[in-house]
């Protein structure tokens, strides 16, 4: 007679996490972990001036992996913010310093995205061996109302979008204000005055936006001594404001 085979089943009971084991609590870490940076960040934006924000901007740019990281990116960042020993200007003056010609092409760029409607009021070009952005008048698109120093809502408009593009470079500007050859009928306030009014409007819409007072190297006015249409003086076009990006030397 055969031995019969006996055969022992074992039911393995599993605990309520074996479908799901223990991959949820890393996912929660990971989202708490993201929250916290978030947060982190949002008050680091609340703390640093719009100054210093786009100083951090512009270091992000240009920034490598390859070329910065480790202590050297935190002694950066921490110059950028104030924490530590590096100072803000250190953290400026360390931004890679383009070349006119580069910066020029960037700046087209910025008219051609955010300004195309008005770019042929726009020109950049490479004067004194810096950038210089000339915001020039146009039949029924004026930058400021004839005899006026009020910067019109166009002027505004092209001031700011050219302030956030030249603002993160370290680079100081000058100002320059220009008009026709249309003279006043009296002798008590000139094209001299108002060129100079309208380049100290263009500086304090350049303020608003963050550009401290250190960085004007000068605002000035030159009436109609250096006109855009040389053959005619009266041409609205030589009503204009000039912005230079000054050249930055290297030490």
């Amino acid at each position: 007679m055969k031995a019969q085979k006996i055969i022992i089943k074992k039911v393995v009971k599993k605990g309520h996490g074996g479908h799901h084991g223990g991959s949820w609590k890393v996912a929660y870490a990971d989202f708490v972990t993201a929250m916290m940076a978030f947060f982190l960040l949002l008050w680091l934006l609340t703390m640093v001036s719009q100054e210093k924000r786009a100083i951090l901007s512009q270091y992000f740019r240009h920034f490598s992996i390859f070329e910065k990281s480790g202590q050297a990116f935190l002694e950066q960042a921490a110059g950028i913010t104030g924490q530590g020993a590096v100072s803000v200007h250190q953290a400026v003056t360390t931004l890679p310093i383009m070349k006119p010609e580069e910066f020029k092409e960037i700046l087209k760029k910025a008219v051609e995205e955010k300004l195309g409607d008005v770019k042929d009021q726009i020109f950049v070009d490479i004067f004194e061996g810096g950038v210089r952005v000339q915001l020039i008048d146009k039949e029924g698109k004026p930058m400021f109302n004839l005899g006026s120093a009020e910067p019109t809502a166009l002027a505004i408009r092209i001031l700011n979008v050219v302030g956030e593009s030249i603002l993160p470079m370290p680079n100081n500007i000058a100002i320059e204000g220009h008009t026709d050859s249309l003279a006043y009928k009296t002798t008590n306030y000139t094209n001299w005055e108002l060129s100079t009014e309208r380049a100290l409007a263009a500086r304090k819409v350049l303020e608003r936006i963050g550009f401290p007072a250190s960085r004007f190297s000068r605002v000035s006015g030159y009436a109609d001594t250096v006109p855009f249409v040389k053959e005619d003086t009266t041409d609205p076009r030589n009503r204009r404001i000039s912005i230079i990006l000054l050249h930055q030397k290297k030490d």
